[in-house]
């Protein structure tokens, strides 16, 4: 059976047949956002169904249509190519434009509900995608999951910055940062789930997107129903220039979005003094002292605290290829993509360390520093960073992933991402629910101050 989702806009609550195509482009139009359009089901990959055979013909496609096939990126999970598919007036839009068209200069003003929406997982009854989102101990599979939420998180930030103008190039929207992906309940992987988000604050050319995973999946979020909440900061770029560019505005219209934005504005500005503090005698004072523990390990091995371990003990690496598949709308690898494999890597980094099966807490904080581009020959290098067992029935792990990009042929290696995650032990297997969990500590001072300043960020 045809594995399918559901992508929906909150102002949208009937249903249609999804034999109309103008409709899914009238739904990714905000200038529509007023009309009466009821919610679209949109194929996953594993259809294996063309846009053509979507709407109820045969092989052959009408001049304007895109094979969804054709679009990059589009096997990652069922979810992205929905996505993708439902953004597909947009994205032609982008493909067919050119350059030398004029940027974007009259930005309109526009609330959170016109670029609101959701996905739906049909757990129960779609048993294909069920079988999809599955891991080994039958719950969700989190990387996957955060592949969604980025290809969500994008499909948001583009309906928020369309001009409505076909003549103008439009804009390069790019993940800056993730913050704080935090777990508030176990996620379960046969009740249906929904994904839902909106742009909950606006700069100059930067957004804060915030999204809810709920489940079960209801029309209103109780604290019951919230699993999980997810905040991404994108920014726009001129695709011409490649400078950054003016977003439209955002216009809070209920209290809750008006706090929402009040509180977004607080935390960036709390950020940007965070990022300009310089490192104080404090600082220096705990660097020192993490290192003299350390040494005990390195010079003293055998009379060191056998709950010690050094950082570069806990270390995990991979590497692969960039493909083409890989790639989204602009020729860049998905920022998904990049996600689900450091969380990957970052899961079995805690499940060697730990000697249990690791429990996602949260993504503490992702840096997107650098595009990765088809082609790059790319490293994952992971390690657990600190640990924290003042709770030995719940211990918290966490864990560094860094994306660097290498190039053999000008001897140059950059980090391209950097990810943070925070886990803690599946207690079930222990006799008496108590977890023991090695201390961690640097062995160069580079990597005392990156555990310094994570923890005080964490914190």
């Amino acid at each position: 059976m045809a594995a399918r989702v559901r992508f929906q806009c909150a102002w949208r609550r009937r249903r249609i047949s999804p034999t109309s195509l103008p409709l899914l482009r009238a739904a990714m139009d905000p200038a529509a956002a007023a009309l009466d359009h009821p919610p679209i089901p949109v194929y996953s990959t594993a259809a294996r169904r063309s846009l053509s055979q979507a709407n109820g013909g045969g092989d052959e496609l009408r001049p304007h249509h895109k094979p969804l096939s054709l679009w990059p990126g589009m096997y990652h999970s069922p979810v992205t190519a929905a996505l993708w598919n439902a953004r597909s007036t947009l994205l032609e839009r982008a493909v067919n434009s050119s350059n030398d068209g004029p940027s974007q200069v009259n930005l309109l003003t526009r609330a959170p509900g016109e670029s609101r929406t959701s996905v739906l997982y049909n757990f129960v009854s779609d048993v294909a995608l069920r079988e999809q989102y599955r891991n080994p101990w039958n719950n969700i599979r989190m990387g996957k999951l955060m592949e969604d939420l980025d290809a969500l998180a994008g499909t948001i930030a583009m309906k928020h910055c369309a001009d409505d103008d076909s003549t103008t190039r439009p804009l390069l929207l790019v993940t800056a940062s993730v913050d704080k992906v935090s777990l508030k309940k176990p996620l379960r992987v046969d009740v249906d789930l929904k994904l839902a988000g909106a742009v909950a604050w606006v700069g100059r050319s930067s957004m804060k997107i915030q999204m809810q995973v709920i489940q079960p999946a209801t029309d209103i979020v109780t604290d019951e129903s919230l699993a999980l909440v997810a905040n991404f900061t994108f920014v726009a770029r001129d695709s011409k220039t490649q400078k950054s560019a003016p977003v439209n505005h955002l216009s809070p219209e209920t209290d809750e979005e008006k706090a929402l934005f009040a509180a977004t504005e607080q935390l960036e500005l709390k950020r940007k003094q965070a990022r300009s503090k310089q490192p104080d005698q404090a600082d220096d004072q705990r660097v020192q002292q993490l290192l003299a523990e350390a040494r005990v390990l390195t010079d003293m091995p055998a009379l060191a605290d056998k709950n010690s371990i050094l950082i570069q003990h806990t270390k995990l690496e991979n590497a692969i290829i960039c493909q083409p598949q890989q790639r989204n709308l602009h020729g860049r690898i998905f920022g998904g993509f990049l996600m689900r494999r450091a969380f990957e890597l970052a899961f079995s980094t805690c499940y060697v360390f730990g000697g249990h099966r690791p429990v996602f807490l949260e993504v503490d904080h992702v840096d997107f520093l650098r595009p990765v581009d088809v082609g790059d020959f790319l490293r994952f290098r992971s390690c657990v960073l600190y640990t924290e067992e003042e709770n030995s029935a719940r211990p918290k792990i966490h864990v560094e992933v860094k994306a660097i990009v290498t190039q053999p042929e000008s001897r140059s290696s950059q980090v391209s991402n950097t990810f943070h995650f925070t886990f803690t032990l599946d207690t079930s297997s222990s006799k008496s629910g108590d977890m023991v969990v090695r201390r961690v500590l640097p062995s160069t001072e580079e990597e005392a101050r990156r555990c310094v300043s994570r923890y005080d960020a964490d914190h």
